[in-house]
């Protein structure tokens, strides 16, 4: 098949699960057409099967804001006519459920062609954002018009129709994770970095936005490091960096947390990972803690949207309320304080993150692209 992939370039979920998932179909010998308005941050192998395609979004005086969703829509167009795409896949509704509706009844118009259109509901479009009244009716009407739509967790299908007036079938299909590529042993000389003396290494990760509490993070880690010594590694950036390492140093921390930044290699900071802090007021699936899962790393999180769907309480990991600082510390000292426990933990969290792999995930969309290509007229699944 020849596949348009819609996301953003960012290391959001979002963006992430959408590249992953274009680099496994053009391995499985599918033609995968990336459309975006920079090369996505995952889009890191050459495959003769991968393109591509820049949103270039011209810049006049009259524009105090230039019109994204329209160069997108055209470029979508284009890619669709020249490369006689089979169907676009549209990650995050806003703004690409719209701007593919835009560019499907353009198509049609042109050619007759009626390409078909996915769109896959990652979290924040639908529970933050897609619910502001500026973009509810736009929202609405895209999914509506979407010939299908996925939710990644559960929880985010029950949310979006709790939220939204939509009259179709929403299509659970879980995130998914490349656990061969997770499973790697510890870096020794890396980890001895970290933790030259042996101290036990909690890993935080994410867009660091106020919806993941990362002062609940400092907070928690406080907590441990007056029990036994230990280590912390914040990945990522964004506006609440600045007010972690602030907190940081309040609180005579900052020597033992390493704020790294964005990361690209994420399996080897979880390699070398013990406990992973997840502590988010929502998360519609929780990507982030099934690749340290995945990596064999016991996570600790809130029980909120669809976490409680990857992570077993008291099996792959512990739950606790938002905003239970108490709760999820008491969880970290036990765990870093037990080594057979953690030890059990771990192979459990690793047993679980199989269940998404990669391997058993990607055959689910295929299916559903089946379901929709030429709009009845399908090539087979394994056609280039």
């Amino acid at each position: 098949m020849r596949i348009g992939i819609v996301c953003y370039p960012t290391f959001g979920g979002s963006g992430v699960l959408a590249t992953e998932l274009g680099k496994a179909l053009a391995d499985k010998g599918h033609q995968v057409h990336f459309i975006t308005y920079q090369q996505p941050v995952r889009l890191n192998v050459f495959n003769t099967n991968i393109f591509y395609h820049e949103v270039r979004v011209p810049t006049y005086p009259l524009f105090d804001y230039p019109p994204y969703e329209v160069a997108l829509a055209s470029t979508m167009v284009d890619v669709i006519t020249n490369y006689d795409l089979d169907l676009l896949h549209v990650h995050y509704a806003i703004p690409h459920a719209s701007a593919a509706y835009m560019a499907k009844q353009i198509v049609l118009e042109q050619s007759g062609r009626n390409v078909p259109v996915i769109t896959t509901l990652h979290g924040t479009d639908i529970t933050l954002v897609g619910r502001d009244k500026t973009y509810e009716p736009v929202v609405t009407f895209s999914l509506n018009q979407s010939d299908a739509i996925t939710a990644v967790s559960d929880n985010l299908k029950a949310e979006t129709y709790k939220n939204f007036p939509i009259t179709k079938d929403i299509e659970v299909i879980y995130n998914f994770v490349d656990v061969q590529r997770f499973d790697k042993k510890p870096f020794d000389a890396f980890k001895k970095v970290i933790a030259p003396n042996g101290e036990k290494i909690l890993a935080h990760a994410s867009n660091f936005r106020k919806v993941k509490r990362i002062d609940d993070v400092i907070n928690i880690f406080a907590a441990v490091r007056q029990q036994l010594p230990a280590k912390l590694l914040m990945v990522g950036d964004g506006p609440e960096r600045h007010s972690a390492e602030e907190l940081s140093r309040s609180l005579g921390l900052i020597d033992d947390i390493r704020f790294v930044g964005k990361q690209e290699q994420m399996e080897e900071i979880m390699a070398v990972s013990d406990v992973f802090l997840l502590p988010s007021e929502y998360e519609s699936f929780g990507l982030s803690a099934l690749e340290a899962m995945a990596a064999s790393v016991v996570v600790i999180s809130t029980n909120a949207g669809g976490l409680p769907e990857i992570n077993i309480q008291g099996v792959t990991g512990f739950l606790a309320d938002v905003g239970d600082v108490a709760a999820m510390s008491k969880h970290a000292i036990t765990l870093l304080q037990n080594d057979a426990l953690l030890a059990t933990m771990k192979e459990a969290a690793y047993k679980q993150a199989c269940l998404f792999d990669i391997q058993n995930i990607v055959p689910v969309y295929e299916k559903l692209y089946s379901r929709y290509c030429r709009m009845g007229n399908c090539f087979e699944t394994n056609d280039a």
